[in-house]
């Protein structure tokens, strides 16, 4: 990763033909999305077509399918993500060539020059913190440019370029390169180990956070928002404090600036009080469900404070929220089953997941899970905390590893973790072969059961097959 040091932003304005190499994935589209709706020339590869690269094109980009060295042509800038691998054909070009590439980070941060960017960071919750920041803020009246990791369900849109001086940006903590941003605000809603094949040990990924604080802290008017109730947030705050960062919390703790009160998270919406200093701001009732959307939702609306807008009208967005795709989505309900959709893909995120579908289904029915372990170093490194998340379930499938940008590890797959699941044996299932899962799982539903897909991986497909596996 590059460092903030080595590399100074360079404006948008000055990047001329940008190629973007993975141009249909979802922080790489969301980037060029802006860039096109800001008028500049933009291409790019991906190694098979989709839905978003048709939508790419529509918008006047020039789309390759599979990568080669001839696409260069004409090309300034050339963009790449930390998946994208040295010996990629593009990028081997553009290094002999001399091309000016960029990390797209440092391209996102390009977009930001000149406008009050938001950052939101942490080790779970960034998407849907995001998603939920860029609503309120459009109903305080602002029309703020985003960028997101996933899909507003509203809208079908993951960015934006908006007319206002506001750009909301979730930052990805993964290979450090959320430290090439200087953010008017930045959030921080957890911080665990995690991408230790990065970071190699939790204290590095705290440090980072620390690192992340005093980018915030370089703007004279900079706020660091953090969560009370996450230990590692609230030790990188506290030091960002020492540092003389200004810092707002929020969380259910005593000692949160933004404070969950009267909360219920027994239902398939979150319920609270949001109070301030004291001062009862009102009753928040979200369509989605769980504590950890009441975190998510009391963080966005600290940044709608932070950059100074009404609160009726930031709660009225919250309330208004209408979900991410792939952050507990629901994809639909046939014969009273629900079908469920989840991008989990950490212990922390798969454990408040399960814990907020057991509020759905309220008792009565059960929650069947389908999991999707994403990474052979994350499945190593968190086989028993994994485990030990899906044993909130009545019934769990562990399928096999999405590698991802991984090379197979001899003697890891998704049997470690379902080794270790504490629920009777008869409802552990591990199930190596992506097409046997959907055929298992659907003579095992009932009415009032909800089943939820989960993983960053190709899992998410498996939700219309059940569906048309229930109807007929």
């Amino acid at each position: 990763m590059v460092s903030p040091e080595e590399s100074p932003v360079i404006p948008a304005t000055e990047l001329g033909r940008v190629f973007f190499v993975g141009i249909g994935g979802a922080g790489m589209s969301g980037i060029a999305r802006v860039m096109l709706m800001r008028g500049m020339d933009v291409a790019g590869s991906d190694a098979r077509d989709s839905r978003v690269l048709t939508l790419l094109r529509a918008q006047g980009a020039e789309v390759f399918v599979g990568h080669d060295a001839s696409h260069l042509r004409d090309v300034d800038t050339l963009v790449v993500s930390s998946a994208v691998r040295d010996s990629n054909a593009e990028l081997v070009a553009a290094r002999a060539s001399g091309l000016r590439i960029l990390h797209r980070s440092q391209a996102l941060a390009a977009l930001m020059v000149d406008r009050r960017a938001v950052a939101i960071a942490g080790t779970h919750g960034k998407t849907t913190t995001t998603s939920m920041t860029t609503v309120a803020l459009q109903h305080c009246g602002i029309d703020p440019s985003f960028a997101i990791g996933g899909i507003l369900t509203a809208t079908g849109a993951n960015a934006h370029d908006g007319t206002g001086d506001v750009f909301v940006a979730e930052a990805d903590e993964s290979d450090g390169s959320f430290l090439l941003y200087t953010p008017r605000v930045g959030v921080i809603t957890n911080v665990e180990a995690d991408h230790l094949d990065f970071y190699g040990t939790g204290e590095a990924v705290e440090k980072a956070f620390d690192q992340f604080c005093d980018r915030v802290g370089e703007s004279s008017d900079g706020v660091v928002v953090a969560c009370a109730d996450d230990a590692g947030a609230a030790r990188v705050a506290e030091r960002a404090r020492q540092r003389g960062v200004t810092v707002w919390t929020y969380g259910r703790s005593d000692t949160a600036d933004f404070r969950l009160e009267n909360a219920d998270f027994s239902g398939p919406g979150a319920v609270f009080d949001l109070v301030a200093q004291g001062r009862r701001l009102g009753r928040v009732a979200l369509r989605q469900p769980g504590e950890y959307n009441a975190l998510n939702a009391a963080a966005a609306f600290a940044v709608t404070q932070a950059l100074g807008q009404p609160v009726d009208r930031a709660l009225a967005g919250l309330k208004a929220f209408g979900g991410t795709r792939r952050r507990f989505e629901l994809r639909g309900e046939v014969n009273g089953v629900r079908v469920f959709d989840d991008y989990a893909h950490h212990p922390t995120e798969l454990n408040a997941l399960l814990k907020a579908a057991r509020g759905v289904v309220a008792g009565s029915g059960r929650v069947f899970a389908i999991f999707q372990p994403h990474l052979f170093s994350r499945t190593v490194n968190f086989q028993v905390e994994f485990a030990q998340a899906l044993g909130r379930a009545d019934e769990v499938v562990v399928m096999d590893v999405y590698a991802a940008r991984e090379d197979p590890v001899p003697g890891v797959s998704g049997a470690i973790v379902a080794d270790r699941v504490e629920l009777d044996p008869g409802l552990v299932h591990f199930i190596e072969s992506w097409s046997a899962v959907v055929p298992f799982v659907l003579p095992k539903l009932q009415p009032n059961d909800i089943v939820l897909t989960i993983g960053a991986g190709d899992v998410t497909m498996l939700g219309p097959e059940i569906l048309e596996g229930l109807t007929s």
